[in-house]
């Protein structure tokens, strides 16, 4: 295994909090550069990053808290300014585009939290960006109100508990198909149930109060995957979609959610 492989298979989410060690300037600033080398489409790099060095900012709008936080936003501000600076016609919106950016944003988000962790630092990605209020997010960080949308937020800092292993991955059959799709057998899916419980395989999280919760999968489905109360599920796709259509994501040509009662 190269070196590039065994920071990949290092990599791992920090729940368990960072310490208040800082980052160095010119550490940011490599993950930054790296970040920016990510594959985009057309090489128009659709999107933009909000460096937060505020850690009361962080636990308000982010709701965990490292030396830095990067939100990465789905952004086609930037090119809709070089259009009209050199008088060309730029089109910009839609569902397509926002797939497009968004796609492009979360490589660069992942290629950023590869490099954080080739320096020795970790990382936690959250997409807590969402289950606040929107529109104070987009006040309190300036966020353009036409063609951005925040996507997520990469946390970086030092581990409270260095040297805790990564968590295992499923790598077989549900997760790699060749040649075409393949629905799990039975069989299968009662293995991948196994797999999770397994400590060697360190997959499953210990978020388990309950001790009628012996099984990953009772927490997972119990607590985490829940359904969730209707009308709440209702108002916050509401504000989803009435944001995406605020910054031209999407229009209500194909229907929109109705209003809560």
């Amino acid at each position: 295994m190269n070196e590039t492989l065994r920071t990949i298979h290092s990599l791992r989410s920090i729940h368990g909090g960072f310490t208040t060690q800082r980052i160095d300037a010119a550490d940011l600033q490599a993950i930054l550069e790296a970040a920016v080398r990510a594959a985009s489409a057309s090489a128009r790099q659709s999107y933009s990053i909000i460096v937060v060095d505020d850690r009361a900012d962080m636990k308000e709008y982010l709701q965990y808290v490292g030396d830095k936080a990067l939100i990465f936003c789905v952004d086609y501000n930037r090119l809709a300014d070089t259009a009209a600076y050199l008088q060309q016609p730029f089109g910009c919106g839609g569902l397509t585009d926002f797939i497009t950016g968004s796609t492009d944003t979360i490589l660069a988000a992942q290629t950023a939290a590869i490099a954080a962790k080739s320096l020795g630092i970790d990382s936690l990605f959250t997409n807590s960006i969402h289950r606040g209020d929107l529109r104070q997010f987009y006040a309190k960080f300036n966020l353009p109100g036409q063609r951005c949308f925040p996507l997520i937020a990469l946390i970086l800092g030092y581990a409270v508990h260095p040297g805790q292993p990564s968590r295992g991955r499923l790598t077989g059959p549900g997760i790699i198909h060749h040649g075409q799709y393949r629905q799990l057998a039975a069989a299968e899916t009662g293995q991948i149930v196994a797999a999770y419980d397994r400590p060697d395989q360190n997959m499953g999280l210990i978020f388990r109060p309950d001790p009628s919760q012996s099984r990953y999968f009772d927490w997972f489905y119990k607590v985490w995957c829940k359904p969730k109360d209707p009308a709440q599920a209702e108002r916050k796709q509401l504000e989803l979609y009435q944001v995406l259509q605020t910054t031209g994501f999407l229009d209500n040509k194909y229907g929109s959610p109705a209003e809560p009662g």
